[in-house]
């Protein structure tokens, strides 16, 4: 077990409503294609869902969505913006949530720490329905540093995030990369796989 770092957390309770000005800016393209693979009316995780905005298009499409964070600054920006009740929680609080039909993790395990990250692929992979989709986000390169806010980062290579994840029983079956200016104004690469249970 391990705690949500606490620099990390302080950054987006500060911050949360200013987070939501940049990030809420209308329906997600990447997340609407992950909605098309999953059955109708899914049960979805929305695993570090921020001030909400996708759990609101999740929710949109009629699918039922936990929403989950640590922050408690965040829970309450998505309460005010869209009536939201966020379940307050971290990612070892996945097994307690019960079972799914996907998993959404948009560059959210990137705070985690490189040593939790299997313990958490493998607690999605048992949190999903067979046929289940699990998507993840995380910024690519080596190492763990903080940013200029002072939010701590793992970062991963293409090919350690793909080994990590079959190491905890999923089939990888897409792969997106790409660069975008991030919460603290730098520009950096990014990785997206989206993975079968």
């Amino acid at each position: 077990m391990s705690t949500p770092d606490a620099e990390t957390l302080a950054v987006y309770d500060a911050r949360a409503r200013e987070y939501a000005a940049m990030v809420d800016d209308g329906p997600n393209a990447r997340l609407q294609d992950f909605l098309e693979r999953v059955p109708p009316k899914a049960r979805l995780l929305d695993l570090g869902c921020g001030t909400g905005a996708m759990t609101v298009q999740m929710r949109a499409a009629e699918h039922e969505v936990v929403a989950l964070d640590p922050s408690t600054g965040m829970a309450e920006e998505a309460k005010a913006r869209y009536g939201l009740k966020v379940q307050i929680g971290d990612f070892d609080d996945i097994p307690r949530l019960g079972h799914f039909d996907g998993v959404w993790a948009h560059f959210s395990l990137l705070h985690a720490p490189r040593t939790d990250l299997p313990r958490h692929l493998a607690a999605i992979h048992a949190a999903l329905r067979p046929d289940g989709i699990f998507l993840i986000a995380m910024k690519t390169g080596t190492g763990a540093a903080r940013d200029g806010l002072g939010r701590h980062y793992t970062y991963v290579t293409e090919t350690e995030l793909h080994d990590l994840l079959e190491d905890a029983g999923f089939t990888p079956r897409s792969v997106e990369t790409g660069s975008e200016e991030g919460f603290d104004g730098v520009v950096a690469p990014w990785v997206v796989m989206t993975a079968d249970a």
